[in-house]
């Protein structure tokens, strides 16, 4: 896999403006603001499975085909859940989200770097408000956002759907051009660079056997403006915004 730190993708015309006019701060929750060594995706995953498996009565590798199935169908497992078999999606995210929090720890560095950041910041998850909830304050981030639009608040219609970011934007009154998207998924950033978002891909560090490796490699495309391995480091050094000695 190649790895990279922070460059702006080739061919991103919007990404030659920096970060100057941007006073909203969008941020995705899973495998973005916290590091995959957290292992709370794993478990997360493996929570979605086991639901499957209870609900359907079946053995556990048939209940992972299935639950690819929906998400690549559907975007999400939940979604298709809802489709297909009109499950109440309340009891699904408390089981997905019933997890150990404890290996993720403080981030000091991100919250340093969020809190220097000017203007608003929200994060907008295919997740419940609860698990994001949960996340934010384990790194210690929760002081700086202003709000979180859950999977709920989307009438439980995930990203990448457009409606989605259209709910977001209408209920925040945020003007999409001044806004910036930072993404663990190529494909959720392609709806908020045509809207107008700058828009940021974040990958992991290093490799995550958790997730498939088309998920975690360097996107070249026309929505993808910026792509960073370091997300507190991109908010201080490249968006010319935030500095390492800021308050909190």
């Amino acid at each position: 896999m190649k790895m990279i730190d922070t460059v702006p993708a080739a061919g991103a015309e919007k990404a030659r403006r920096g970060f100057a006019h941007v006073d909203t701060w969008i941020f995705d929750l899973d495998n973005t603001l916290y590091p995959h060594e957290a292992q709370l995706w794993p478990q997360v995953d493996e929570r979605i499975t086991l639901f499957v498996c209870d609900f359907f009565g079946m053995d556990g590798l048939s209940a992972r085909a299935l639950q690819k199935y929906y998400y690549n169908r559907y975007g999400t497992t939940l979604r298709g859940l809802m489709e297909e078999q009109g499950i109440d999606p309340r009891d699904f995210l408390a089981f997905a989200h019933s997890i150990d929090y404890s290996l993720l720890a403080p981030d000091p560095a991100l919250a340093t770097a969020i809190g220097a950041l000017p203007g608003r910041k929200l994060i907008l998850t295919n997740g419940s408000r609860g698990h994001a909830e949960a996340v934010a304050e384990r790194l210690g981030i929760g002081a700086h956002f202003e709000d979180i639009f859950d999977i709920a608040d989307a009438g439980f219609v995930p990203k990448p759907e457009p409606a989605t970011y259209a709910s977001f934007l209408d209920r925040h009154g945020i003007e999409a051009s001044r806004a910036a998207m930072f993404e663990d998924l190529a494909k959720n950033l392609a709806e908020p660079h045509r809207l107008g978002m700058t828009t940021v891909l974040v990958l992991p560090k290093t490799p995550d056997p958790f997730r498939e490796l088309h998920e975690q490699e360097e996107v070249v495309a026309s929505h993808i403006e910026y792509t960073t391995r370091d997300l507190s480091g991109f908010l201080v050094r490249d968006t010319g915004i935030g500095r390492a000695d800021a308050g909190p």
